[in-house]
């Protein structure tokens, strides 16, 4: 599981640390994409692996199922840290998630995946959400989930 948030720079190369306390859990390769929200998601093989299969059991006669399915394939790229730990943001990636060059990135654990994010979008999103976590927590009751 991925947990935690930590602040790193993009470098003037499109490189990112991973934290040290990710490495070992994300495997020698991983898989990155466009994620939900405006960030990014990192993946390691294995849980990639899952989620591929179950995007394959979508209908590919449903528009909406094909949307879906190319939103997360089609920017995917198999990814390896180097000796100090940084990956390579690809630039269409970093595109998206309008992360530009020498700007802090918030990378943070989501059990199975990790998010990347732009730092100021990711205090946005935060400040948002949090003021109504007890809300958003009632809601999800009806799904088996408390507190």
């Amino acid at each position: 599981m991925f947990m935690g948030e930590y602040t790193h720079s993009i470098d003037a190369k499109g490189r990112v640390i991973l934290p040290a306390d990710f490495r070992q859990e994300l495997g020698v390769s991983f898989i990155i994409t466009k994620g939900l929200d405006g960030s990014l998601f990192l993946f390691p093989q294995a849980a990639w692996d899952e989620f591929a299969a179950k995007l394959r059991t979508l209908s590919i006669a449903d528009p909406n199922a094909r949307a879906f399915a190319r939103f997360f394939i089609a920017g995917a790229r198999t990814l390896e840290c180097d000796k100090q730990g940084r990956f390579l943001v690809p630039a269409n990636l970093r595109a998206y998630a309008n992360i530009g060059l020498k700007q802090d990135v918030i990378l943070t654990g989501a059990d199975a995946r990790i998010e990347v994010w732009d730092k100021e979008k990711w205090l946005r999103y935060a400040g948002e959400v949090d003021p109504n976590i007890t809300e958003i927590s009632t809601q999800l009751a009806g799904y088996g989930i408390s507190i």
